[in-house]
């Protein structure tokens, strides 16, 4: 297993924001501002990790029919945690949060990756595709919050960048804003990791020799 694979997939091949279409509720909800974005994304990654690390290491010990409440109490425990620091610590963060904060714990990221890669596959491996994942979702929200802010605003991540005379387009910073935003940053990733079709032919097809066998018979 490449563990550099598992790292670098959810940054653009897999990236669970952008390719994926996964977490779009905090996504279209937080990203007014780069600072909120980069605030969800980095919360979402330490749980991701965490969770993605405990959940690798009891995959033996967690009965099959009740994973998934386990998964969401595993969690939990790691959501709540950072809700406690956040709001000790950054509580201008945690407010601009609010509830999507919490429902980081029914992520639709989190939840997948632990049922589909780490109840599954050692901790190392684990990790890193918790901690790839988790940047990729953050660089998504960055992005898109970013460009809201400076389209909406004039800022990014509160300092001026516009000049005076630009007039900023308060559409950005409400919902449709989000919505066009988003999807106009999907299209642009989907140009640049566009890959060209594979050529197909007869050479490379499994069934060739039963069109040959079938062109013979309709032949006679």
């Amino acid at each position: 297993m490449s563990y550099m694979k598992e790292f670098t997939k959810g940054l653009l091949k897999e990236n669970p924001n952008l390719v994926m279409l996964l977490g779009m509720c905090p996504t279209l909800a937080v990203t007014t501002m780069a600072q909120n974005g980069l605030g969800m994304g980095l919360a979402t990654t330490f749980v991701l990790v965490c969770s993605n690390l405990v959940i690798s290491l009891l995959k033996k010990v967690i009965p099959d029919t009740v994973r998934l409440p386990c998964y969401i109490v595993i969690i939990a425990g790691f959501v709540t945690f950072v809700s406690i620091m956040l709001d000790s610590f950054l509580p201008d963060l945690a407010e601009a949060l609010g509830v999507f904060l919490s429902l980081i714990t029914v992520n639709c990221i989190i939840l997948g990756r632990a049922e589909m890669f780490a109840s599954k596959n050692k901790v190392l491996p684990s990790v890193l595709d918790g901690l790839g994942m988790g940047l990729g979702f953050t660089m998504s929200l960055i992005v898109v919050g970013a460009i809201r802010e400076l389209l909406g605003t004039g800022k990014i991540f509160g300092f001026q960048i516009a000049p005076d005379f630009v007039q900023p387009m308060t559409i950005f910073i409400l919902p449709a804003g989000g919505f066009f935003t988003l999807g106009c940053v999907i299209a642009v990733l989907g140009v640049i990791t566009k890959k060209k079709p594979r050529k197909i032919s007869c050479d490379s097809c499994p069934s060739r020799e039963v069109c040959k066998n079938t062109e013979k018979k309709e032949c006679a």
